[in-house]
């Protein structure tokens, strides 16, 4: 165990360093990595890592590669942009345990920026927050791993075992990029997503399972509105049958340990409507984009096929649809949700850290929102350890991450690096 003068000076080296963090944190919020321009803001992580010696490696994510793994999530865009950025420290002996420190770059759309109280992608510090899309989710983390290793190097220390700094793409809709280090070959025996999980580590995890519904009307002219049908009114009895269907999922919730006092943890959400051409015509088609939670030890094939016979089922009721089925199109995360067993040396030692960075004991809890986690936990029996910043209004409005927080995140990831790799003279 790190002696208490060297795990002070760790803590002083992040607090010293923590003015340039921020700045660094900012100018990363301040580029907006929506799905498909990811890769400039990974050229600002790229030229950092880069900058501070680590062996780099950069692609986007070929889907050839791992589309036949068990944990890929079905895509329809162009991967040219969804680039990930791994920067490796290698030790001069390796005597110690190896690490992946790991983020995602990638943030949700920002909505109408006149509900914003300033541009989402205008950073800026108002006491104890920073604000900006991206803030809390997670560039601040991003920031923290990158830093945490500063401060070690800043007493002359480096990690003594190999750690890699991965900043990836695509966890805010599939999980293919995480899975894609790995089927590159980037393994460790711990890993740490510094998600804004409010100074928390995460138990278990929901699966996620994205689809689309296309709907195809019968388009007339309006004044002959009853010879038709309405693709959009169409969808209306399908989407109260994913509701019941959502019911039904959470009704068995005493059956999985983790999520028995949660009042509702799986979440069904129709995240996107669009249909019709013509206020005077009767739509011809509509598609609405949905996401519902799965537990953790459901087979996502499984329940696509419980979602596909609900569909089917709702459709026969009406005459239309019955002979004209709704298409459901599998359009991003087809994952798995995972359960962090408890007692790992990983876990202890982040434990650890933790106490001496903020003063108390580290409390984990459960969380029905999707995380790369799973990727380390189910496919390469990793200790992933998802634990980060308190932060508030993520994927809202006026999104923003307390700085205190970050702080001691960054603190916590330090002191657990120097635990767990051990430290060698640089």
């Amino acid at each position: 165990m790190l002696d208490k003068n060297l795990s002070n000076d760790i803590l002083k080296a992040v607090d010293e360093g923590f003015e340039k963090q921020l700045a660094w944190t900012a100018d990363l919020v301040r580029m907006p990595s929506l799905r498909g321009q990811e890769h400039l803001a990974q050229d600002q992580v790229h030229e950092s890592l880069n900058e501070r010696g680590y062996e780099m490696d950069r692609w986007s994510i070929d889907v050839s590669e791992i589309e036949d793994h068990p944990g890929f999530s079905p895509v329809k865009v162009d991967y040219t942009n969804a680039v990930n950025v791994v920067g490796t420290h290698r030790p001069k002996e390796g005597t110690g345990r190896s690490l992946i420190l790991n983020g995602h770059i990638d943030v949700v759309p920002e909505g109408p920026h006149d509900m914003w109280s300033r541009d989402p992608y205008d950073p800026h510090v108002e006491g104890d927050w920073m604000y900006g899309r991206g803030s809390g989710d997670m560039k601040a983390g991003l920031a923290a791993n990158i830093f945490a290793l500063d401060a070690l190097k800043s007493l002359g220390y480096q990690p003594a075992a190999t750690v890699h700094v991965q900043s990836v793409t695509e966890e805010e809709c599939t999980g293919n990029g995480a899975l894609s280090c790995l089927v590159r070959g980037y393994k460790a025996d711990a890993a740490i997503i510094p998600e804004p999980e409010d100074d928390m580590l995460v138990r278990a995890n929901v699966g996620v399972i994205w689809f689309r519904v296309n709907v195809r009307g019968l388009p007339v002219h309006v004044r002959d509105a009853g010879s038709g049908a309405n693709a959009i009114e169409a969808c209306f009895p399908l989407i109260s049958a994913l509701r019941k269907l959502e019911v039904r999922w959470n009704e068995v919730k005493s059956s999985h340990k983790h999520f028995t006092n949660l009042d509702h943890p799986i979440n069904f959400n129709v995240g996107k409507i669009e249909g019709g051409d013509w206020a005077s015509s009767v739509p011809a088609w509509c598609s609405f984009d949905c996401r519902i939670a799965i537990f953790p030890g459901w087979n996502p094939a499984e329940k696509a096929g419980e979602i596909e016979a609900c569909i089917r089922e709702a459709a026969s009721d009406v005459p239309f649809l019955a002979n004209n089925l709704p298409e459901v199109e599998w359009n991003g995360f087809f994952a798995e949700g995972y359960v962090l067993e408890e007692g790992s040396e990983a876990e202890k030692t982040l434990g650890q850290a933790h106490a001496k960075s903020y003063g108390n004991s580290l409390e984990s809890f459960v969380t029905t929102g999707y995380l790369d986690g799973r990727v380390f936990v189910l496919y390469d029996d990793c200790p992933c350890l998802v634990y980060g910043p308190y932060s508030e209004n993520i994927h809202g409005y006026d999104e923003r991450v307390s700085i205190s927080s970050v702080k001691r995140v960054t603190g916590t990831i330090a002191l657990f690096t120097a635990e767990w790799c051990g430290l060698e003279k640089i």
